[in-house]
């Protein structure tokens, strides 16, 4: 059995598609993206500094990742994360 002329002839979907992500694109004016720090989170910023001694210790810390000289002590590390959420 053959069906000829079933539902609208002469209609391109995917030409219709591509017509409507033209109008999308040319909608659109130049968006830009924006990042607002509000004072309360500046005032925060400089009533922490941080201490000279924990930025040297953070210091030497990236020149041995940098280096691959750094070596982590995995025992330590869950002993922190466990007194961390003990607490």
């Amino acid at each position: 059995m053959k069906i000829n002329n079933v539902g609208v002839t002469g209609v391109n979907p995917y030409n219709t598609s591509i017509n409507k992500v033209g109008t999308v694109k040319e909608s659109k004016v130049n968006p830009s993206d924006k990042v607002e720090i509000s004072s309360a989170a500046k005032e925060m910023q400089q009533l922490s500094p941080i201490p000279a001694a924990r930025q040297a210790k953070v210091d030497e810390l990236k020149i041995q990742v940098e280096n691959g000289t750094y070596k982590m002590n995995a025992q330590e590390t869950a002993k922190g994360l466990i007194d961390f959420y003990r607490k």
